[in-house]
């Protein structure tokens, strides 16, 4: 079917057209190189003197030295669990040396460095889990191989058969129950459960020990674990919850900049040329209003793992108390995301076709502006709180930005007809009420021609008598907050807006479509309202992000803010007495 020029069909399929059309750089939009007309002879010749390889090849190690140095300094601590890993090793390494506990240490000092290099983790809290899982899945499968062992021997000729068999239903029973919601911090050990069964089974069928190889395996799995825990509690110990903690706050800082860069930025009316593919499926991108809010957004899964490792570990540094309610960090955190929601909502609006003309948005900018800033106020006094783990001051903390969302509220209960089409309501003077039929007839048509010459920023009501003052430029406003996005970004995806759409169908000569210009008028008017009840509703969900830090401050017993010292006004005798006295 024929889609109508000038209509909503016929711009977003235009738009959509020039996405998928568009090409950088020699690149489609799938990442496969364009070679239409690139010389051949430059590309990769497979004939190379020995120099040149091996300059080719000192570079490239000295970029991934490079490389690797800088991936180092970004966190210290993984060269300092590297080298930690490695102290593990040898230490167990020189415990296979040294044989005297045990005479045939070596017979089975393959499984002490197995479980070293498997269980040896980043934080004190993932190798306990994974210790003890270890631990508990060998000596379960020790005792039930023993159990099924001598059973076996009952059944003289048929005991293949039914080991073969036991073997099939203890894989079948613990691969479902380790599929349990509930079994999944102790899936690993599931994994280890059923290797050793198999393993005592089978090799105890041959040689007849299944006792000594159920206990050397065990003894030697105690001693890699325990060379493991000792190396990661006493040598510079990196705990979990401390990162689960760091974590949540560093959501707060980053909800609480992509809030302001969202509201700064449409008032700004900064608009995306070409809106980048990775947004559109929400993948990373190098954008500081979209960098945080995702970050906070896309933690669900990383919180959930620190949470697994957090409750295995022990009281430690500010975290003084069994049963540390790290789950309360978490419910934190998803109140914290259902805030983040409505931010991205906000930068939907930023990049949506359809966008609000600059001289609606200067209306409400000053009522925006400050439902941002005190919204972002909010946000990192909690992260803030969060990080010196203090409790609330004394007042409410929501007082300000509830005042200036019942601000704007009431700003747009006064200013209402800037957001709807109210082509019926009279605004300004009345036209003078002609008398005969002919006068009738041109002034309609007068009137008319006025409503479709009249430009689509200004809609159907005349915002020529909103007057805009005149240190309020559209394309540097800086509205008194510092954004790095609306500072520094000059990249060529942005653009200031327009009024939405930047094409529309016309009628004879050159006339335009009244009908579809009031349509647009309308959409544009209404994507200022949708702005400004997303921030609303931003507003109305911090209560709930107030009540899960409040809840997480009793359960952690946070300490109470102490209200810092005046300071005291010395004037200049105080000052001149006390440098006499000092002198004699």
């Amino acid at each position: 079917m024929a889609v109508k020029m000038g209509s909503f069909k016929s711009v977003f399929a235009e738009k959509s057209r020039e996405r998928l059309l568009s090409n950088k750089g020699g690149y489609s939009e799938l990442g496969f190189c364009i070679n239409d007309g690139v010389d051949e002879t430059k590309g990769w010749r497979w004939c190379c003197s020995p120099i040149e390889v091996i300059v080719n090849s000192w570079t490239t190690l000295s970029q991934s030295a490079i490389k690797l140095w800088e991936f180092g300094r970004s966190d210290p601590r993984k060269a300092i669990f590297a080298a930690k890993g490695g102290l593990a090793l040898v230490l167990i390494t020189l415990l296979i040396f040294y044989r005297e506990p045990f005479k045939d240490l070596g017979t089975y000092s393959v499984w002490a460095i197995m479980t070293v290099v498997v269980v040896f983790e980043f934080s004190v809290g993932s190798t306990l889990s994974k210790g003890f899982n270890r631990g508990l899945g060998t000596l379960s499968a020790g005792g039930l191989a023993i159990g099924m062992a001598e059973l076996s021997i009952l059944f003289g000729k048929g005991e293949a058969s039914f080991i073969v068999f036991s073997i099939f239903i203890i894989g079948f029973c613990a691969n479902f129950i380790k599929m349990h919601p509930t079994m999944k911090p102790y899936e690993y050990g599931f994994r280890v459960f059923l290797l050793t069964y198999c393993f005592i089974m089978v090799s105890g069928y041959k040689t007849r020990e299944f006792v000594t190889t159920v206990v050397n395996r065990f003894m030697l799995i105690v001693l890699g674990a325990g060379i493991c825990l000792v190396v990661t509690i006493f040598i510079y110990p990196l705990w979990a919850g401390e990162d689960l903690h760091n974590l949540v706050v560093k959501n707060f800082m980053n909800v609480a900049a992509s809030l302001e860069g969202c509201v700064n930025g449409y008032l700004q009316c900064i608009e995306y040329e070409r809106i980048p593919s990775k947004i559109l499926t929400f993948q990373a991108f190098d954008d500081e209003v979209y960098k945080g809010y995702r970050s906070a957004l896309g933690s669900t899964f990383q919180e959930e793992t620190l949470l697994g490792f957090a409750v295995w570990e022990p009281p430690h540094g500010p975290y003084k108390m069994f049963s540390y309610p790290w789950k309360n960090y978490v419910k934190v955190s998803g109140a914290l995301r259902h805030c983040a929601f409505m931010v991205m909502a906000l930068h939907g609006c930023i990049l949506s076709e359809i966008q609000a003309p600059a001289e609606r948005r200067q209306v409400f900018s000053s009522e925006l502006q400050r439902v941002g800033t005190e919204g972002a106020k909010v946000l990192r006094e909690l992260g803030n709180k969060v990080k010196k783990m203090e409790r609330l001051n004394p007042g409410d903390i929501l007082s300000e930005v509830h005042d200036a969302a019942e601000e704007l509220q009431n700003k747009i209960d006064r200013k209402s007809y800037l957001l709807v089409n109210s082509e019926s309501w009279e605004i300004g003077r009345r036209h003078k009420v002609p008398e005969d039929s002919e006068e009738i007839v041109g002034s309609l048509d007068d009137e008319s021609k006025f409503l479709s010459i009249k430009s689509l920023s200004e809609a159907v009501l005349d915002l020529r008598s909103v007057e805009v003052p005149k240190g309020w430029d559209v394309h540097n406003t800086n509205m008194g907050i510092n954004t790095p996005l609306l500072e520094d970004d000059t990249s060529e995806n942005t653009k200031i807006q327009l009024s939405w759409p930047s094409r529309y169908s016309l009628i004879g000569d050159g006339m335009l479509n009244n009908e579809e210009s009031r349509t647009y008028e309308s959409a544009s008017a209404l994507s200022l309202a949708t702005f400004a009840s997303l921030l609303i509703e931003f507003v109305a969900r911090l209560q709930n992000l107030v009540d899960s830090f409040q809840e997480l401050s009793e359960k952690a017993k946070f300490k109470v803010p102490v209200d810092p010292p005046p300071n005291e006004v010395i004037g200049f005798w105080t000052r001149f007495s006390k440098c006499f006295l000092f002198k004699n």
